[in-house]
């Protein structure tokens, strides 16, 4: 039975390959589009996002895909701090790159000064006499700097904290990569994570800039297509990833965003394109969703199934995609140990087609698109590729780095997967 049944898979993915070319200079080609300075980082920022909504809806069109009802756009709104204008930072004499030396916090507020550098003594935690030293002195005006290994202990001590968030530039240092990240408000004076390396020890002054903008109510957009199944039943199989990213840092510095989650949007592409095509018609309604401001909080998803299209009942199973762009060290699935009997499918179409190195099982995860879903019941899944490069949520997320390894082999794996839903 088992080999008949790997002969099936094998004549199924043949067949599928035949009648589907899956070209992977396209997938680069999706992956430039994206990523390139046009789409501004595909955040709030100079509209980036709504370009990238406008440029799947597109592809969606060119494929076949129709909307659900008038309209492939299901919008919805929120609050996002944004950085688009001035943006520099200065050590006395030395002029800190945007992006690779230093990035604002999420958090920050703008502002503007030449202020003396005031250090965070260490021994604040530990010398009582010291404590009292740091809180009697004036911060306002002064740029208060401390590395972020004690941020633990600054929680432990908040009148420290809240010393620190007096001045009018706050400096965190790294040892390790700058992390960027989105926020809904704005809780601090300019405040910049700055790599520890490019800080010179003894820093007099620090000259800064920060224009920053909190966009109230800002309107974005769900992006959603459906191939109609060939058969009888109203059930519908999901397929989604999210479209945005973090947008810039001032005029001329963006994220590119190429493995999260441009990887996983040409992988929607490409199996929209895929299903599309008469020979691949499913037998169930496919529904593909691009949503909006995941990186914010999953705001897009979260709406949808808040003020769902259609109703959540109908669904049979979701797969998410996010980080698709690696694979050397094969694939984690999001809720396999809710879904065994899916994940052991899964399990068994690898063993049989030989594609990925692993994939391996994790537990629920509020960390994309497909948790909310999953708290209203409906059967999930979220899927991202493991190895590889380590760039996240920075400015080397390009995709001329972007690997792609495993990339074919994790659509024949999906491609396969869904026959057997």
């Amino acid at each position: 039975m088992r080999k008949n049944l790997a002969f099936f898979l094998a004549i199924a993915v043949f067949t599928a390959n035949k009648c589907f070319s899956q070209d992977i200079s396209r997938v680069r080609a999706y992956l430039d589009t994206l990523c390139s300075p046009s789409m501004h980082g595909r955040g709030a920022n100079f509209d980036g996002a709504k370009t990238a909504a406008d440029f799947i809806k597109s592809e969606f069109q060119k494929s076949g895909l129709k909307p659900i009802r008038d309209d492939y756009f299901q919008h919805f709104q929120y609050d996002v701090n944004c950085f688009e204008g001035r943006i520099s930072l200065q050590t006395d004499k030395k002029k800190l790159v945007t992006g690779k030396d230093y990035i604002a916090n999420c958090i920050s507020r703008g502002g503007h000064g030449n202020v003396r550098a005031l250090f965070l003594d260490t021994m604040v935690f530990y010398n009582e006499n010291a404590l009292k030293s740091f809180l009697s002195k004036k911060t306002k005006n002064k740029a208060v700097i401390y590395d972020v290994k004690f941020y633990n202990k600054l929680i432990e001590k908040p009148e420290i904290l809240d010393k620190i968030h007096e001045g009018k530039c706050i400096i965190e240092l790294h040892d390790k990569k700058l992390t960027a990240s989105l926020s809904q408000k704005q809780f601090s004076n300019s405040f910049f994570q700055v790599a520890k390396s490019s800080f010179p020890d003894g820093t007099k002054k620090v000259r800064f800039k920060l224009d920053a903008i909190l966009k109230k109510n800002y309107s974005s957009q769900n992006v959603i297509g459906i191939v109609e199944g060939s058969g009888k039943s109203d059930s519908v199989i999901i397929i989604s990833a999210h479209y945005d990213h973090l947008g810039t840092m001032g005029k001329k510095v963006y994220f590119p965003g190429a493995n999260d989650n441009a990887s996983g949007v040409s992988m929607l592409l490409e199996l929209a394109k895929y299903y599309s095509q008469k020979e691949n018609r499913p037998k169930f309604t496919i529904v593909f969703m691009a949503f909006g401001a995941e990186e914010i909080g999953l705001i897009g998803s979260r709406y949808f199934t808040e003020n769902p299209l259609f109703p959540l009942k109908k669904i049979k199973f979701m797969i998410n995609l996010d980080l698709l762009g690696t694979g050397d060290d094969g694939m984690t699935v999001v809720n396999a140990t809710l879904h065994p009997e899916e994940y052991n499918k899964l399990l068994e179409i690898n063993e049989t087609l030989k594609l990925l190195p692993a994939i391996k099982r994790r537990g629920p995860a509020a960390n994309s698109d497909h948790f909310f879903f999953s708290e209203k019941g409906v059967p999930a899944f979220f899927f991202y590729t493991l190895g590889g490069i380590s760039a996240y949520h920075d400015v080397m997320d390009r995709p001329e780095t972007l690997p792609l390894t495993r990339f074919k082999e994790v659509f024949s794996l999906i491609t396969t997967f869904v026959k057997k839903i």
